[in-house]
């Protein structure tokens, strides 16, 4: 994993409006060493970082984050949607890792089926519509603006048991390396 501290120091400084010379003034180094950080010719310390990070006013574990674990945009165009047999869809708000958001929509009637298990935790917002909902050997009816909550190992089915298509915003996490069944 290469980090590229040096780009990111520059552009925070840069976006922040502050200047090489205000930015060693701040923190007691040279410009000559600022330069060689910001051209990722040389790496700071740790005792260094924290002290460019504090006068930036910034995290240093923001500047050891690689590309991928950064801020991450999906516009509304690009996400990933899955259809369903029965006329469901699901729209992927996250990409693949261990936390995924989506929005699902269930036609009238429809379910996840029967004995629906799998690794992680799993967070629901009922958007609208009205669901039953089994979790082992635990039921209930919820509806627009009621959440439920659940280990998703354990078998559980949701059914939309309203006239109108259900709409449910679900956060999944799975810290393990088993794939998401979504």
């Amino acid at each position: 994993m290469a980090l590229d501290i040096g780009t990111s120091i520059r552009a925070i400084r840069k976006r922040k409006g502050i200047t090489i010379p205000q930015l060693c003034e701040g923190t007691g180094l040279s410009k000559g060493f600022i330069s060689n950080v910001e051209n990722n010719k040389t790496s700071p310390s740790i005792a260094t970082l924290e002290t460019i990070a504090n006068y930036l006013n910034v995290p240093v574990a923001y500047f050891l984050l690689s590309r991928s674990e950064r801020m991450e945009i999906i516009r509304k165009d690009e996400r990933k949607v899955k259809s369903s047999p029965s006329g469901g869809k699901i729209e992927y708000l996250t990409k693949e890792g261990p936390l995924r958001m989506m929005i699902a929509e269930m036609q009238p009637g429809s379910s996840t089926g029967e004995n629906h298990s799998h690794e992680g935790k799993e967070v629901h917002l009922v958007l609208s519509g009205r669901l039953y909902i089994e979790f082992g050997e635990e039921s209930a009816y919820v509806e627009t603006g009621d959440t439920f909550a659940w280990n998703a190992i354990v078998p559980h089915v949701v059914k939309n048991v309203g006239d109108d298509v259900a709409v449910m915003l679900i956060a999944i996490y799975n810290d393990s390396d088993t794939p998401s069944i979504y």
